[in-house]
């Protein structure tokens, strides 16, 4: 098998007069010619001109801006059982809901309490769980009890697959009595 140069290479060499073939050289016009013929050499072989990996790099994308979750026309969901909850009052509700709402469990109301803050309250599943889209939810009352104000809470709790209780709907159902 012989190898054949690329003809980028064989046209620089027969530039020079170094192709061997029966062709007459080129004429030479001096050393400006013969230094710009070398040049044109030193660049083919050192871009790899005969054989070597043509790169090529992807262009990067422009990042996609993520989804917004809740906009104006959409009301926003519920964040807890009251504004005068906390994040640890909410943190230890939020627990006791996720026990009383599990299906697995026995539908008896779960209570919690938060020493610190004197806030206390109690989570009762009120009817069966049930599937709405790809979720299972559960009606739920609740009471919050805290300093001279106490109060119901009717609402909804849904659980994603793999995911946490979220408050779909809440309503407040009247001040209870301590």
């Amino acid at each position: 098998m012989r190898l054949r140069p690329c003809k980028a290479l064989a046209r620089a060499r027969f530039a020079e007069g170094a192709s061997g073939s029966a062709r007459e050289p080129a004429p030479r016009h001096g050393g400006a010619a013969r230094l710009a013929g070398l040049l044109a050499l030193g660049l083919v072989i050192s871009c790899g001109g005969c054989s070597g990996p043509i790169l090529s790099f992807k262009a990067e994308e422009p990042p996609v801006a993520p989804e917004l979750l809740v906009t104006g026309s959409i009301p926003k969901r519920p964040a807890s059982f009251g504004r005068d909850l906390d994040g640890e009052d909410w943190r230890r509700a939020h627990a006791a809901l996720s026990v009383a709402l599990d299906p697995q469990g026995n539908g008896r109301p779960v209570k919690w309490e938060n020493p610190e803050t004197a806030m206390r309250g109690a989570v009762n599943p009120t009817g069966l769980p049930y599937v709405a889209g790809d979720e299972i939810c559960r009606d739920f009352l609740a009471t919050v009890v805290g300093g001279a104000n106490s109060r119901f809470v009717r609402g909804t709790g849904c659980k994603p697959s793999g995911g946490e209780w979220e408050l779909k709907r809440l309503r407040a159902s009247g001040n209870a009595k301590s």
